[in-house]
């Protein structure tokens, strides 16, 4: 079993990433999270079969189709036996206003 910690960084945010990062990750029968950050990064642990791993990470990279991943940070940690799904967490509430660091601002950026 291998268990990794992973954020990933670019628009990940908004666009279904978490929802295919979920789906993904139960096709795979892994268990683990995903959740938004603050910064606009998107965070996730997961766990499984090595392969398994290795696949989902494939689609980190790739991510939803209105993603655009401009990094991955992976780091592999113990496993968490607790875990019996994959689920969403709850992340930040961004309000208007709270736009992630590095988000177009102005009339054009719209």
């Amino acid at each position: 079993m291998k268990a990794v910690h992973v954020h990933v960084t670019g628009r990940v945010q908004g666009v279904g990433y978490r929802q295919g990062c979920r789906s993904t990750a139960r096709s795979l029968d892994l268990v683990g999270w995903v959740r938004n950050l603050a910064d606009g990064r998107v965070e996730l642990f997961a766990q499984g079969r090595d392969e398994s791993i290795d696949r989902l990470l494939d689609w980190v990279w790739a991510g939803s189709s209105g993603a655009r991943v401009l990094g991955v940070e992976t780091d592999v940690v113990a496993p968490d036996v607790t875990l019996t799904d994959f689920f969403i967490q709850p992340g930040p509430v961004m309000t208007r206003g709270d736009d992630p660091p590095g988000t177009p601002r102005g009339p054009s950026a719209r």
